[in-house]
């Protein structure tokens, strides 16, 4: 058991300071049952399955976290989110397959089920944009990415192999340990954390770690079917109300 005052209690609480948990909130993430009081009063000792989380959430060094390190962080940021399972057609090429808003729940849970994935459709699209990478269509649910990407529209994304490879406020669609987000990413002085940004300005960004991320795709273009109902059509009525003034004035003229 550790004591109060040992390095790895003082070290812990710090992490959860930190980050600004609760001990209920901190113990809730890291699987420990009601708080973490105990173990920051030396009555409980850090178990292994506690200091893997801290590693998997926020690449504590476990060395560190012992005393046995000055290296605090472990570059984890350098994690593999590349895609867990690629699905083939007859031809041994890479199918496209399609996450709608229903399987995209339990897409996070099955992210290594070859079979779960065989009951997703799956298709190829002859299009070059759509060559030599890995690529994914997943629905759009809720309305935190208007007026870009609306309710039931779809998205496709090619996979990122590394968090390295994602860029600064692209749109990318993030594959968490229990969501699928469709977000604008932003990188953090922190290297085990980004931020999540909405475009509906009614949503706050979200922080998050790296160690939560199991996935990345990087979206490149969308289906929609909202053709009939341009977004535009405000402006559309303004030109329409030019042009019309525009008339009136040269018909006027001309009377002149």
């Amino acid at each position: 058991m550790g004591t109060p005052g040992s390095i790895e209690v003082k070290h812990f609480k710090e992490v959860r300071e930190e980050h600004n948990y609760t001990q209920a909130e901190f113990a809730a993430l890291l699987g420990i049952n009601n708080s973490t009081a105990d173990i920051e009063r030396g009555k409980t000792k850090l178990s292994g399955k506690v200091v893997a989380e801290l590693l998997r959430q926020f690449g504590i060094n476990p060395l560190w976290l012992f005393g046995d390190s000055g290296q605090k962080y472990l570059k984890i940021s350098k994690g593999d989110v590349s895609p867990k399972v690629v699905t083939v057609d007859n031809s041994d090429n890479e199918n496209i397959v399609l996450v709608n808003q229903k399987a995209a729940a339990g897409y996070p849970h099955n992210i290594g089920d070859v079979e779960w994935y065989h009951q997703l459709p799956a298709f190829d699209f002859p299009l070059p944009e759509f060559r030599n990478a890995t690529y994914r269509g997943f629905q759009i649910e809720g309305d935190s990415m208007l007026p870009d990407y609306r309710p039931g529209e779809w998205v496709m994304a090619k996979a990122v192999a590394s968090i390295d490879e994602a860029t600064n406020n692209r749109v990318y669609v993030i594959v968490m340990y229990d969501s699928v987000l469709v977000k604008k990413l932003q990188k953090l002085p922190d290297p085990t954390k980004v931020l999540l940004i909405s475009l509906n300005e009614e949503y706050l960004p979200l922080e998050i770690s790296i160690g939560e991320i199991q996935e990345i795709w990087q979206v490149n273009s969308k289906l929609t079917f909202n053709l009939d109902n341009p977004s535009n059509s405000g402006l559309f009525q303004e030109l329409q109300r030019s042009m019309n003034e525009l008339k009136k004035e040269l018909q006027s003229f001309k009377r002149a």
